[in-house]
């Protein structure tokens, strides 16, 4: 039998509705902020919180409740759960291989001051991951290597996922701008227009605030002019390339622009004090000198492996080769039909029993549920293969690859029945009809909807964990209610991509994966702690320049 959503389940009142929908996010603030639970304890309970609201107060059936919250753990583990592993595995094949002291060596020789590193690591190559692939890769490895070059856990975590907000609106290729363009009818350049003339704004800030938590105010004023040409280069390019080219290429082209024009800078600007945190005062003596024994062809043999990543990961974004690696390829160039025959062979999309079609949204159409399992076409697939290259280039052998690999996804296996849980949660909490109540609710607020504009975007990626399904989820509620307000319905769009940017930092999901990352299993309250309030900062300021732009600053708008 069918279900039909209802978004006012408690006597008809959306704001009673909305405040039982609020339970299970309440809750899992308060598990995790103030109980500090363990990750993997906070996201089952709070599934089960949201189990229970959806079945109880949402009056959804519970099978398909049970069978929603099955379909987002399959997604935990393929493809999100699948990168976190590969990025791992890769990182330790470096590691064991001593490969990574030559990595750490020659980041030393750009710069030995840890604020410049979390700039080049974090920041700059931190976006091109996420402008190739997206899906937690960019904060995954980014973190790792952070944490190699000697930075603390948390800290490495925590500033890559802050470090991430930049790049997010424009990740995998531009897939959260131009997935928008389907349930909206808006077409995808407009959007990446309007969100090139909000996001540079946040992307020029991000390196100035990402110093300023590291070490302070005046600490990020030593090394000013490195912050500037990094933010200002980045926002620049993606500027020019989201009005100008479009939303596939600006976390790319910006990346690349900042990486190498601060590496450049750094080549004839040096701070005048080197930074280092208090607790590897006794380590920086040990390692200032060890850069200068490696020759050329050993940095460049250590860092093969993340070249090799790099390539494989913008390949495996390419849209006609992604559609060839998932079966849906429709071209006639040879080679892609050739990978085509092989990604279908490996590409799985069986319904979900007892819930596809089963639901029916608020215009009464029936949901389709599928477990998307695109083995060949994950992103974590690619990163395999990278480090199957890398079993060449470090000379490793086959035994002892496949015991590293063993030993990673027995080191991740709670964070990722965290992850597998987080995400149940996302798919319940939207298959029940919570989510769209809380954006009715946000869209009654009248002439203030340009400044709660931007955070649906917030709470939907809160919810879901990617830029991409909130912008779906949210698109076309933002376009309707701008219309009905008087607010350009291009500029809510675009607030909805840019406001959640903010809200990566502390979805579950995203919290989850950079505890994984960094060996911080367990961890993940005191993560969110620390992310939390940078989060509400930076979702005010989009909030702020939401409503100017609407209001005041209305000639920015294309």
């Amino acid at each position: 039998m069918t279900w039909q959503q209802s978004f006012t389940p408690i006597g008809g009142s959306l704001v009673l509705s909305s405040l039982v929908a609020l339970i299970p996010i309440l809750y899992f603030f308060w598990a995790l902020a103030i109980k500090r639970m363990k990750g993997y304890t906070a996201g089952i309970t709070t599934l089960l919180v949201a189990l229970a609201v959806a079945i109880f107060a949402y009056k959804m059936p519970a099978g398909t409740a049970i069978m929603s919250a099955s379909q987002g753990a399959v997604y935990g583990v393929l493809p999100i759960g699948w990168i976190i592993i590969t990025s791992v595995f890769l990182y330790k094949l470096t590691v064991k291989t001593g490969q990574f002291d030559i990595i750490r060596n020659s980041v030393l020789s750009i710069t030995e001051d840890r604020r410049l590193q979390a700039l080049l690591v974090a920041f700059s190559f931190g976006a091109f991951l996420e402008g190739a692939a997206g899906f937690g890769a960019p904060v995954a490895i980014s973190a790792a290597l952070l944490v190699g070059l000697g930075f603390n856990p948390l800290y490495a975590a925590g500033l890559c996922l802050l470090a991430n907000t930049a790049p997010v609106a424009f990740g995998a290729i531009g897939i959260p701008i131009t997935a928008m363009e389907g349930p909206t009818g808006i077409p995808a350049m407009e959007i990446s227009k309007m969100v090139g003339r909000q996001l540079p704004f946040i992307s020029a800030f991000i390196p100035l605030y990402l110093i300023i938590i590291m070490a302070g105010f005046k600490k990020a004023l030593e090394v000013l002019p490195a912050i500037l040409v990094s933010g200002i280069s980045f926002a620049l390019t993606q500027y020019v390339s989201s009005n100008f080219i479009g939303p596939e290429l600006p976390d790319i082209l910006s990346a690349l622009v900042s990486l190498f024009a601060t590496a450049i800078f750094l080549k004839f600007w040096k701070p005048k004090t080197t930074f280092r945190f208090q607790s590897e005062a006794e380590v920086a003596a040990t390692t200032a000198h060890v850069h200068t024994t490696h020759t050329a062809g050993e940095v460049f043999r250590a860092w093969s492996p993340f070249l090799v990543l790099t390539a494989f990961i913008s390949l495996w974004g390419i849209p006609q080769v992604k559609a060839a690696l998932t079966g849906h390829y429709e071209g006639t160039i040879g080679i892609l039909k050739a990978i085509n025959s092989i990604g279908s062979s490996l590409t799985f999309m069986p319904t979900v029993p007892g819930l596809n079609n089963l639901i029916l949204n608020g215009k009464g159409d029936p949901i389709a549920a599928v477990y998307k399992l695109e083995v060949l076409g994950a992103a974590g697939t690619a990163i395999l293969l990278a480090a199957f290259v890398t079993k060449f280039i470090v000379k490793i052998s086959w035994r002892e690859w496949a015991a590293t690999f063993a030993e990673t996804c027995n080191e991740l296996k709670l964070p990722i029945l965290t992850i597998m849980s987080v995400v149940g949660f996302a798919y319940v909490t939207n298959s029940s009809g919570m989510s769209t109540t809380l954006g009715m609710l946000l869209a009654k607020t009248g002439s203030l909807f340009p400044f709660f504009s931007p955070v649906l975007g917030w709470l939907g990626v809160f919810i879901t964990g990617s830029d991409t399904s909130a912008n779906l989820l949210f698109g076309n509620l933002q376009k309707i209610t701008a219309a009905s307000v008087g607010m350009d319905p291009l500029l809510a769009l675009a607030a909805n991509s840019s406001g959640g940017v903010t809200g990566k930092m502390i979805s579950p999901q995203s919290i989850a994966v950079a505890c994984a990352a960094v060996g911080l299993a367990g961890k993940e309250s005191d993560l969110f702690r620390f992310t939390i309030k940078h989060s509400l900062l930076l979702i005010l300021i989009v909030c702020i320049l939401t409503f100017l732009q609407s209001n005041i600053l209305s000639w920015m708008i294309p």
